[in-house]
């Protein structure tokens, strides 16, 4: 069985980024150096580097590496950016886009979830990322963000993401369509916000509220 940790795992899953199409060298190299094995229950471990959507605690998922790189790369950040993630799940995106941004900040609405991801970032030394329990569809425009990074679906942008937004931000989600979830990527001008819309990309659907319970 190959060590998921180990090089020559490594080496496959980077090629197999690469032969999907992304050549960015820094998107790569965050995906090489945030270890996928760390982000996923001891359960699917073997599967960590497969380009598999896999399932983690509360019910939820963790998206295939490839539907993340899409993403991440719609969602153009730099060093010098402050990024907003709604959806923290167990972390893994979150790292990715700390390897890629001067600061994340990743609200979580299940409880658990959200202390579980901020304990596996600070074991791996991940220290640009705060990680808040809360309804992402509950923020208010107190603050401004370069970019927005919606880890889920939904039928219509949330319109209180898209207010947190900087002048030129850039918020990316999956708009749900009559014909499938599409890589939603949403732009700030002066005259409001453009959409386009990309390829198809499936995931579950945006949530309101936070839960106590979990």
């Amino acid at each position: 069985m190959q060590d998921p940790s180990g090089p020559e795992a490594k080496v496959q899953f980077l090629m197999a980024l690469r032969a999907r199409g992304f050549r960015d060298t820094a998107l790569l190299r965050a995906f090489e150096t945030v270890p996928r094995a760390d982000f996923v229950s001891r359960r699917y471990v073997d599967l960590a580097l497969s380009d598999m959507t896999l399932p983690i605690a509360c019910g939820q998922t963790i998206a295939a590496p490839t539907v993340l790189a899409s993403m991440v790369a719609a969602l153009d950040t730099r060093p010098d950016l402050r990024v907003l993630e709604i959806g923290t799940g167990t972390g893994y995106s979150a790292a990715v886009l700390a390897r890629l941004s001067r600061e994340v900040l990743t609200i979580e609405r299940f409880r658990s979830l959200a202390a579980e991801a901020e304990a596996r970032l600070v074991s791996l030394a991940v220290r640009n990322v705060g990680v808040v329990h809360g309804d992402g569809l509950g923020i208010t425009p107190r603050e401004t963000f370069d970019r927005v990074f919606v880890d889920a679906s939904f039928d219509e942008p949330p319109r209180n993401l898209l207010a947190l937004l900087a002048p030129d931000g850039i918020m990316v989600g999956v708009r749900r369509t009559a014909s499938g979830g599409r890589l939603a990527v949403y732009r700030a001008g002066e005259l409001g916000f453009s959409e386009d819309l990309r390829g198809p990309i499936a995931l579950p659907l945006l949530m309101p509220g936070a839960s106590a319970a979990l």
